[in-house]
């Protein structure tokens, strides 16, 4: 399956993420810890298209609610909850790929 990532989706994944830049002018000034793990990828942008994958269906009625683990350009990933089926593809929502 495939997820659009909307504004709030886009604005959550790139105020966690930072770059290894950032976290080498951190070290220097010994503001980060060593070992932390970073967030680091591509920004996200509203419109997005990215494969996820459903973890959780909240019920078998007509288009249920989904949580997806989306899957990033970058180390990590986001949960996106409780969305909804669309194919046409509105921003928020995930739709099956197209057949080829």
């Amino acid at each position: 399956m495939l997820y659009v990532l909307n504004e709030a989706d886009a604005e959550a994944i790139n105020r966690r993420r930072t770059s290894s830049g950032s976290i080498a002018e951190r070290i220097k000034e010994d503001k980060w810890p060593i070992g932390a793990q970073a967030h680091i990828g591509n920004g996200a942008q509203t419109g997005d298209i990215c494969p996820a994958v459903a973890v959780r269906i909240f019920s078998h009625t007509d288009n249920p609610p989904v949580n997806l683990q989306v899957l990033l350009d970058g180390n990590d990933i986001y949960w996106a909850t409780s969305r909804h089926e669309d194919a046409a593809k509105v921003p928020g929502t995930w739709h099956w790929p197209e057949r080829v």
